[in-house]
């Protein structure tokens, strides 16, 4: 039985996801900022909270833990290298102890930098990353520094490339605003900005992306490319040295 996903979009720009299982009597909600679109969410699918998964300890994806919880007796579940800091978790998990989420394994991955605890669960074919890798973008490096993002998006990377990707915001139009300095004669990279501006015109979500598509479109993922290093200036630099440049003007930009 496969999981069936439900976006719930959250405060200005965040996502929530249901992960539901309706045989399995099972729904989590990923990264919950606050609880009312939430639970307005569970009430138009008829779905009763069982599980709240975090990626990440920022508020922006657990505000609404602790309301959740004792509304519905949810179980919380995040990374283990940071439980201090997720409210009200009730299991860790890391790359060695992953969660079961009734008959579905949910992978882990570590993924730090972002935060120092950020983790993404895997479940088959669908990877919700928080704000480690965005459609078109990746997350600021508030608790690491570019060789351990890069380090962290490679590992992103070693999924199929028909892994679809869940992430924390909303953040697409920017970040292709910006790819787009850095690559303007990429061919995928310009059918896709005519793609998501026709879809935010619409005020239609740009999520999920899949893997293959950010490998030809996210700057982050193509510091091999021979056009960005041109852009930059960098032709002879490390892939972890262009990485850090991209995301050094991205924070600028």
């Amino acid at each position: 039985m496969s999981l069936a996903v439900t976006l719930v979009p959250c405060l200005k720009d965040n996502y929530a996801y249901l992960l539901a299982d309706r045989t399995a009597g099972l729904c989590a909600v990923v990264d919950p900022s606050e609880p009312e679109p939430v639970r307005q969410a569970l009430a138009r699918e008829g779905l009763r909270l069982t599980h709240i998964l975090n990626t990440h300890h920022h508020w922006d994806h657990t505000g609404g833990n602790e309301v959740l919880k004792a509304e519905f007796g949810a179980r919380v579940v995040g990374p283990a290298k940071d439980a201090a800091r997720i409210p009200g978790i009730d299991e860790g998990v890391s790359e060695a102890a992953p969660f079961q989420f009734g008959p579905h394994l949910g992978r882990i991955l570590e993924v730090p930098a972002h935060t120092s605890g950020a983790i993404t669960f895997v479940f088959g074919d669908m990877a919700f990353t928080g704000d480690t890798l965005f459609a078109m973008g990746c997350g600021r490096l508030f608790e690491g520094d570019p060789p351990m993002m890069w380090a962290s998006l490679s590992k992103l990377m070693t999924l199929g490339d028909d892994t679809k990707i869940y992430c924390g915001h909303e953040y697409t139009l920017s970040n292709g605003r910006f790819a787009l300095t850095l690559e303007p004669d990429n061919a995928a990279l310009q059918a896709r900005m005519r793609a998501v501006e026709e879809m935010r015109a619409r005020n239609e979500p740009t999520v999920p992306s899949t893997l293959a598509l950010e490998k030809l479109t996210n700057p982050f993922l193509r510091p091999d490319s021979a056009e960005l290093r041109r852009t930059l200036g960098m032709e002879q630099a490390s892939n972890v040295d262009v990485f850090a440049e991209t995301r050094h003007r991205k924070d600028n930009f």
